[in-house]
């Protein structure tokens, strides 16, 4: 059963300026756990508005913050026209200065400011918190769980990239042993990003680490499957990271 939804844009006050953000939350003025959820790299966005208002109604208090408020307030770069061969790939140029100002370090100094105001929040339950994330959005989800230890308790990535690439300093791989949340990791089988190899290497260091978790392969999916407004969706998979998102959530917050 879903819950009637409120939604605000809100500015989140952070070490390095403003971010900019979505927070969406049941409409009965009573607390409900926190979720972190970070986007793509594609920004904020109607769609993302959509998934975020959905968990919302499913008893949760959802904040997606604009991640790379450095650069301007979202959009700060509109979305590609995708009917235009060359599009996607300019956009992806364009970016990239913006994605290189949130270093690793910046963003988990980001984390903490998103984390310390939903933990402010009246509309949030007190305690632990959790975090979702999508395409690059996943690895930040996965590093935050590491990084703030028991304040996560379950942690989430639908088709990140990059989680087990042993010469990327801040690939979640390395911190292994500092996760204490659950983790679930949802993979796409057509994803150059997260290849199988790459898969077993995360797999194999969550295992060493004696991580709760849960790794699977969404079939016939590629990279970027949750995403509507893009040629990467697939309706099949965008339902099911829903099921398997809000099981994960339920399973962390239900049992306290």
């Amino acid at each position: 059963m879903t819950a009637p939804v409120a939604f605000d844009a809100v500015d989140i006050p952070l070490l390095d300026g403003t971010a900019d953000a979505y927070f969406a939350h049941p409409d009965d003025g009573a607390e409900h756990p926190g979720l972190l959820f970070y986007p793509d790299a594609f920004g904020l966005r109607p769609w993302l508005r959509e998934m975020v208002e959905t968990i919302a109604a499913h008893g949760f208090a959802v904040l997606a913050p604009n991640i790379f408020y450095r650069s301007g307030r979202a959009p700060v770069l509109p979305m590609p026209d995708f009917s235009e061969p060359d599009a996607q790939a300019k956009f992806f140029a364009d970016l990239g200065p913006v994605r290189d100002a949130l270093t690793p370090d910046k963003a988990m100094r980001d984390a903490r400011g998103y984390l310390d105001w939903l933990s402010a929040n009246d509309l949030v339950t007190p305690g632990p918190l959790a975090t979702t994330g999508y395409c690059m959005g996943g690895r930040l989800s996965l590093r935050t769980a590491a990084t703030f230890g028991d304040r996560i308790a379950a942690a989430a990535s639908f088709h990140g990239g990059f989680l087990a690439a042993d010469d990327r300093p801040d690939s979640p791989h390395h911190a292994a042993a500092d996760i204490t949340a659950e983790l679930f990791i949802a993979h796409a089988d057509h994803d150059s990003s997260m290849p199988p190899e790459q898969i077993t290497h995360l797999e194999q260091a969550l295992d060493k680490a004696g991580v709760r978790y849960t790794s699977v392969v969404y079939p016939d999916a590629p990279h970027g499957f949750t995403m509507r407004d893009t040629p990467s969706y697939r309706a099949d998979a965008g339902q099911r990271h829903l099921h398997d998102l809000l099981a994960l959530l339920h399973r962390a917050f239900d049992a306290e």
